[in-house]
């Protein structure tokens, strides 16, 4: 593996941008070496479900005509990163409040799996643009 292996998405925020995200995933994978399969499991599920909630969640600008997002993925020989950004208005959320859904709730879970999945997960709204933020220690 080099030293940092990195792979970026520009998107619309689209249904079919999630496929394009497992797409970018599946080719980082390949170059970002030998990593344990429970870590790549749970930044993985992590990395979708931020993808799922941007696609799901977001909102326009005021007087955009689309929103998109970017996606950077980073690999070195300790940690897995990824990094959202994107141009709808702020989310309104507070992570630290984030619990999983109830087992009868069709829906609501997406960031509680993200929290649960990686080591770290930040979200903050600057310059503009929602950033999100993942991190995942290499076994």
């Amino acid at each position: 593996m080099a030293d940092t292996v990195h792979r970026s998405l520009v998107a619309e925020v689209t249904l079919e941008s999630v496929e394009a995200v497992y797409d970018l995933l599946a080719s980082w994978w390949e170059d970002a070496g030998d990593v344990d399969p429970r870590t790549r499991f749970a930044f993985e599920t992590a990395v979708v479900e931020i993808a799922g909630n941007i696609v799901e969640h977001s909102v326009a600008a005021h007087g955009a005509d689309g929103r998109h997002f970017i996606l950077d993925l980073r690999a070195t020989h300790d940690r897995l990163t990824a990094t959202f950004k994107d141009d709808a208005q702020p989310a309104e959320l507070d992570l630290s409040a984030v619990t999983m859904a109830d087992a009868d709730s069709e829906d609501g879970r997406g960031l509680a799996l993200a929290l649960a999945s990686v080591d770290t997960l930040d979200y903050r709204y600057e310059n503009g643009r929602n950033v999100w933020s993942l991190e995942c220690r290499r076994e």
